[in-house]
């Protein structure tokens, strides 16, 4: 692994950042896991729905690794960016899941009540009506979060003090849930831990996880990145902080 700051960067910026894999940041990065192990509770919910709907499904890793063998008879993914469109294609349709390309903020292309199972991990943007409207009577939103104030530290890092308040806020997205008229079943929320060893880890990751530093490029943060770079050098790793809520979300029944 190269060490000089230059090098570094060089490194971070030739990597693919296409799907969701941060397979190459082991041994450069460690993220903490919430303890309810998301992929595996989903698997279960999969194995007992007959339609489900992946939201922000980026390259379908998370959802291929539930195991094919869970899925139910019709299962749709949504993805909006188009690289993980092509990645999620390739890796979900032979293993009988369609994918649907579908920009985060339009409305869902579906009919209402065309799904007993919505499930999402990490979705950049959340439509709470969509959701409720495509959903069944009894059916079931399942997905993990970020909750709010996540990797805080890396932001305000780079760009100064931020306001307070992003609007991931665990207890306001379950008012806004409920106020689409999904009922709470639970909404569990961990503070989880993010460390960095190196400068191009954390560049690598800015590029990936695009909404820490919304404007980020090496150019524009060069100065700060070689901040960081020292800093690492010193300290030997740079921490920050993760919020994750797991919601599972009913609709009701008419009545």
């Amino acid at each position: 692994m190269p060490s000089s700051f230059e090098d570094l960067l060089e490194e971070a910026v030739r990597v693919p950042t296409d799907g969701w894999d941060f397979s190459w940041l082991e041994g450069r990065a460690t993220e903490e896991r919430p303890s309810w192990g998301y992929q595996r509770l989903l698997a279960g919910k999969l194995a007992s729905a007959t339609a489900a709907l992946d939201l922000q499904t980026g390259g379908g890793e998370v959802l291929a690794g539930a195991g094919a063998e869970h899925f139910p008879p019709t299962l749709v993914a949504t993805e909006g960016w188009a690289p993980n469109v092509a990645k999620a294609t390739g890796l979900l349709h032979p293993l009988g899941a369609v994918v649907v390309a579908v920009a985060e903020d339009a409305p869902l292309p579906f009919a209402d009540g065309a799904f007993d199972l919505v499930t999402s991990r990490h979705p950049a943007r959340v439509h709470w009506t969509e959701i409720a409207r495509v959903l069944r009577p009894g059916g079931t939103y399942f997905a993990q979060h970020v909750g709010g104030g996540t990797n805080v530290e890396i932001s305000e890092y780079l760009m100064g003090p931020l306001q307070a308040g992003d609007g991931r806020d665990h207890e306001a997205e379950a008012e806004r849930a409920q106020e689409a008229g999904l009922e709470i079943i639970q909404c569990r929320n961990e503070r989880l831990k993010l460390e960095f060893f190196d400068v191009g880890a954390m560049v690598f990751f800015l590029r990936k996880v695009i909404w820490t530093v919304p404007d980020f490029s090496v150019e524009r943060y060069r100065h700060r990145l070689k901040d960081l770079h020292d800093q690492i050098e010193e300290d030997g790793v740079f921490r920050s902080s993760m919020s994750r809520t797991l919601f599972e979300l009913r609709k009701p029944h008419i009545a």
